[in-house]
């Protein structure tokens, strides 16, 4: 059954309103039906007198997000630093009230912690600040204890469907960047900026650079 994701925002037109409230959406609920979106305008905005100061626009988007992989069952068989990894993680949700269902699967390379159900927005964060934040406090917490595996969070199918948003918008930028422009993205935390260099590695005529500082740090693609 899908469920409903809604965002509201704010800009010095309903027009770029709108355009910044499909870009929050996506990065939500990545894969959601942008012919779909509903929008509520709550305010048209007004420019002050002589053009000094303004009241900005104000819409809300709301989408039905794509239906939820079911993970399978977690490894009753954890091992200890797992089962840690599954301890700490279950804290942050409550803390938060995220109230998911924390389910942790383990292999030999890596510790696999999936979030269903409850509020997917909230865990996400913004720009997917708050998963990230949370898998690199477990990645810590993991190597500390001198264990070579890596611990990957999710929520909801976001890191995968997020991932394949991340790879288009790398080729098409690409494509561009081909053609002798260089092309910056938008800001990205640091898991995305991997996903957008490893899925042009291997491009020929391109070349990636990431540029800034956090948390306004992004990649820049240009000619090889």
């Amino acid at each position: 059954m899908s469920r409903e994701v809604s965002v509201e925002s704010t800009g010095e037109t309903v027009g770029e309103a709108k355009w910044k409230a499909l870009r929050d959406l996506e990065r939500m609920a990545p894969g959601i039906d942008k012919a779909n979106v509903r929008f509520q305008i709550v305010s048209e905005g007004e420019r002050g007198l002589l053009g000094v100061g303004y009241t900005p626009a104000r819409v809300i988007a709301a989408a039905d997000a794509p239906d939820e992989p079911e993970p399978p069952p977690s490894d009753v068989d954890l091992s200890e630093v797992a089962t840690r990894v599954h301890s700490l993680v279950e804290q942050v949700v409550r803390a938060i009230g995220a109230g998911s269902r924390v389910d942790v699967r383990e292999t030999d390379e890596e510790i696999a912690v999936a979030c269903v159900g409850g509020d997917a927005a909230l865990l996400i964060g913004k720009h997917g600040q708050t998963i990230d934040a949370l898998q690199y406090v477990a990645n810590a917490a993991v190597h500390r204890r001198g264990v070579g595996k890596s611990v990957t969070v999710d929520v909801a199918g976001y890191r995968e469907r997020r991932r394949t948003t991340l790879e288009g918008i790398a080729m098409r930028a690409a494509e561009r960047a081909a053609t002798g422009e260089r092309v910056l993205l938008e800001p990205m935390t640091a898991v995305e900026r991997k996903v957008v260099h490893e899925r042009l590695q291997d491009v020929d005529g391109v070349q990636t650079e990431s540029e800034g500082t956090e948390p306004n740090r992004y990649v820049v693609i240009l000619p090889a």
